[in-house]
C-alpha cells in the first residue's frame, strides 16, 4: 500500500497552498498560475483531514512499533473528521495499542467505538468482537465474553487467521478461567490479529 510520509504531506500542503496564495496576491482572483497549486493543495489537505494518519500508523502496528503508531495517530487532526471506515480503523489501532499495554479498560472502550461504526466486512467485525471477548474473559466476565464470541461466530468469516482465533477462543470459553493457558489474553498474537495493516486480508485504501 502506497502512503505519503505525513511530514512530506504537510510540506506539500504548505508549499502548494503557499504558492497558490502568492500567485493569487500577484495576479488577482481570475484564471492564473495559482489554480493548479490551489487544487493540489486542497486535495492533499482533504486527504489529511478525512483519511488522517491511519494508513501509516497501521504499518507501524504491523511492525510492532506501538509507541510510533500512537504518535502517528496523534497527528490526525480529529478522528471525528475521518471517513467513517478510517475512523473505525483509527479506534481499532488505538485499541490494539492499549491492549498490547494490557490497559483493558481503555482498549475495551476503543473497540466498542469501532464496533459501533461501519466496518468493511464481517472479518473486521469478528476481529473486534473477539478482542472484546478476550478482554472480558481476562476480567472473568464470562457472560459478556460469551455474548461477544457468539456474535462473532454468527458472522461470515472468510479469513483463515480469524477462523483460527475463533477456534482457539471456543476452546478457552468451554474452559472458563483458562484464558491465559490458551494464549488469548491480548498478547502479541491477539494484537497482531487486529492490525488493519495485515497482508492477509483486504481493507479500504488509505493514504
Amino acid at each position: 500500500m502506497f502512503t505519503i510520509n505525513i511530514y512530506l504531506k504537510f510540506a506539500l500542503i504548505a508549499a502548494t497552498l503557499g504558492l497558490a496564495f502568492l500567485f493569487m496576491f500577484l495576479e488577482g482572483f481570475g484564471p492564473g498560475y495559482y489554480v493548479p497549486f490551489l487544487i493540489i493543495g486542497l486535495i492533499l489537505l482533504g486527504s489529511y483531514i478525512f483519511l488522517g494518519t491511519v494508513g501509516s500508523a497501521a504499518q507501524m502496528v504491523q511492525k510492532m512499533d506501538f509507541d510510533g503508531a500512537e504518535k502517528r495517530l496523534g497527528l490526525t487532526m480529529n478522528p471525528k473528521f475521518l471517513y467513517v471506515t478510517n475512523r473505525a480503523f483509527y479506534y481499532i489501532l488505538k485499541g490494539s495499542i492499549f491492549a498490547n499495554r494490557q490497559d483493558n479498560n481503555e482498549a475495551e472502550e476503543l473497540f466498542e467505538k469501532a464496533l459501533a461504526l461501519k466496518l468493511p466486512s464481517d472479518n473486521e467485525k469478528a476481529m473486534v468482537l473477539l478482542q472484546l471477548a478476550n478482554i472480558n474473559g481476562s476480567k472473568n466476565k464470562w457472560t459478556a465474553a460469551k455474548k461477544y464470541f457468539r456474535d462473532a461466530e454468527k458472522l461470515k468469516v472468510t479469513e483463515p487467521q480469524i477462523k483460527e482465533q475463533i477456534d482457539m477462543f471456543k476452546k478457552a470459553i468451554n474452559n472458563s478461567g483458562q484464558m491465559k493457558s490458551q494464549g488469548m489474553r491480548g498478547g502479541k498474537r491477539g494484537t497482531n490479529m487486529m492490525q488493519p495493516g495485515s497482508r492477509k486480508r483486504r481493507r479500504p485504501k488509505m493514504r
